[in-house]
């Protein structure tokens, strides 16, 4: 039995929207890493969901993966990088903090969101228990 409704929906929502905020977050840290393991510019990562159902047939949210964004980086001239190309060129990531910062902000909301629903849930369970001592 599911003491709390909606507890699990709001479980996973919030288990989402952490990883979606610790993507950003390691997105914003490799903003300017030239090259990676794979010689490289670092890829932006970005997460997708999915619904699926739990045990007690609520909706809940699923990560479906961790992908990264194919599009081109930008070319910047810095001739004494140590990644500049024989035109002095350096190939960049194509992360742009403004985008990830617009991104940051509406995963917190949402994880916020979700953080309000479950303590108002806490809260209409602890009352229903309430009721039923009186």
């Amino acid at each position: 039995m599911n003491l709390i409704p909606g507890s699990s929906a709001t479980a996973s929502a919030l288990q989402a929207h952490t990883v979606r905020l610790e993507t950003i977050a390691q997105n914003i840290a490799n903003a300017d890493t030239t090259r990676g393991p794979d010689g490289k510019p670092y890829q932006r990562q970005m997460v997708s969901f999915e619904s699926e159902l739990d045990a007690f047939g609520q909706t809940c949210v699923k990560i479906a993966g961790v992908e990264s964004d194919r599009s081109p980086g930008t070319l910047v001239s810095n001739p004494g990088h140590p990644h500049a190309d024989e035109n002095g060129m350096v190939q960049m990531p194509n992360v742009h903090p403004s985008i990830e910062m617009v991104d940051m902000i509406a995963a917190s909301r949402a994880y916020e969101a979700n953080l309000s629903v479950a303590k108002t849930a806490h809260q209409m369970a602890l009352k229903t228990l309430e009721i039923g001592r009186a």
